[in-house]
Order: structure tokens, then C-alpha cells, then sequence
């Protein structure tokens, strides 16, 4: 059974930071494209960032593209996404999400990052 576990959300001031981590026990982690996906209050599924099997490339939405860093460590079937410079358009609830290069499928229960002051 695929699993996902999204961890790190929270409330952030506009302009600070957040670190989500996202474990995946049940599969073979090294062997897939990995996703953060969002969704924002009124608003449909946003992709955000994807990362290849090796780490070795990584694509970013124009929204988070110079202010998150996706990152992932095989040895600890483990996902990560910095972001910095949060702004309130941020505040979403957070998936991580296994794929391959052009989508995505299975995803997490998510994490949710509020941005307010």
C-alpha cells in the first residue's frame, strides 16, 4: 500500500519560513518523480514543484519559482520543500505526491501552512 505522510505545516508570518517533509513508507521512493502538490481555500489542485528520481532536476510553478526549494534524500525515502519569503497566497494545504516526469497520482493526507500576520 502506497503511503505518503506530509509533516511541517503550520502558521508563518508573511516573509518567513517553513520546511514540509514528506516520508513514503511502501514503495520504492529512488525509482519515482515526486511532487508537491496544493490546494488553496476556493481554488483547485495546484501543482507546485517536482523533482526527479535522482534529484538531479527540478521544475517549479512561476508562483514558488526563487522563493521554494524542493529536495529529496533516497537514503531516507524522504521529500522535502523549503519555502521562504512566504506570502498569504501560500496559505494551502499541502500534498506530497509520487509521479513520473508529466504528472502525478497517489498523494498524502497533506499538511496545511497558513500565512498570516
Amino acid at each position: 500500500q502506497v503511503q505518503l505522510v506530509e509533516s511541517g505545516g503550520g502558521l508563518v508570518q508573511p516573509g518567513g519560513s517553513l520546511r514540509l517533509s514528506c516520508t513514503t513508507p511502501g514503495f520504492t521512493f529512488s525509482n519515482n518523480w515526486m511532487y508537491w502538490v496544493r490546494l488553496a481555500p476556493g481554488k483547485g489542485l495546484e501543482w507546485v514543484s517536482r523533482i526527479s528520481p535522482g534529484g538531479g532536476r527540478t521544475v517549479y510553478s512561476d508562483s514558488v519559482r526563487g522563493r521554494f526549494t524542493i529536495s529529496r534524500d533516497n537514503s531516507k525515502n524522504t521529500l522535502h520543500l523549503q519555502m521562504n519569503s512566504v506570502k498569504i497566497g501560500d496559505t494551502a494545504v499541502y500534498y506530497c505526491a509520487r509521479g513520473t516526469a508529466i504528472a502525478y497520482s497517489d498523494r498524502g493526507q497533506g499538511t496545511q501552512v497558513t500565512v498570516s500576520s
